[in-house]
């Protein structure tokens, strides 16, 4: 798949800390039978790794990637852990060597007309606008697709299931990252229905 198919296979992408392996898996199976397969496993804990390895094992359907890449080396430890896509905060230039010959799909954020435009010229045609209300939100992206039409966006950082609609409906969104369908006090008590039912509230808001 393209990135641009992945981004469009789910209008949410979850964003996922997983803080105990072993909720790893079950979690994944709840977010798929919601409806929601495109995952982003991130790096912010010592599990992310071995988290995004068991999804891609263990859960068909799931479509797994890496998130919070912000150092050159990670991106093919994320690889060969089974990863098919990426997501950064940011990026430099060793950022977008490191991708390129990682082969590992990069969905790089960017915050600026500045940035998207630098990143455009790396060769980058879908961007993480991040973080995404303090960015200027849904009057950013419209103000964006102006000058910069051939550019779609995840945008992520402060949607909530309420705002995501708002997001959904510009023309240069394709999907949007949250940690709405992630609660920590369900994952910590194993409450897969009710993140099951996340999910599928999600998996409906289609631009």
């Amino acid at each position: 798949m393209t990135l641009l198919e992945i981004m469009r296979a789910s209008p949410v992408i979850p964003v996922i800390a997983i803080d105990a392996i072993e909720h790893a898996v079950p979690l994944a199976k709840a977010l798929v039978e919601g409806g929601i397969r495109v995952l982003e496993v991130t790096l912010r804990t010592e599990h992310g790794l071995p988290a995004i390895r068991a999804m891609t094992e263990q859960v068909p359907g799931a479509i797994v990637g890496v998130g919070t890449l912000t150092r050159p080396e990670e991106f093919v430890a994320a690889r060969d852990a089974g990863a098919v896509f990426g997501v950064s905060p940011g990026l430099t230039p060793r950022m977008v060597e490191a991708a390129k010959a990682s082969g590992l799909p990069l969905l790089p954020g960017v915050m600026t007309p500045s940035e998207v435009m630098m990143a455009r010229e790396a060769g980058f045609r879908q961007l993480k606008l991040f973080p995404a209300v303090p960015a200027g939100g849904v009057g950013m992206l419209n103000a964006i697709a102006g000058p910069l039409p051939d550019v779609m966006f995840c945008p992520t950082g402060g949607i909530s299931q309420e705002t995501a609609p708002q997001f959904l409906a510009c023309k240069n969104v394709a999907c949007v990252g949250g940690s709405w369908l992630t609660p920590k006090d369900a994952i910590r008590n194993g409450d897969w229905k009710q993140i099951t039912s996340l999910a599928a509230a999600a998996s409906k808001l289609r631009a």
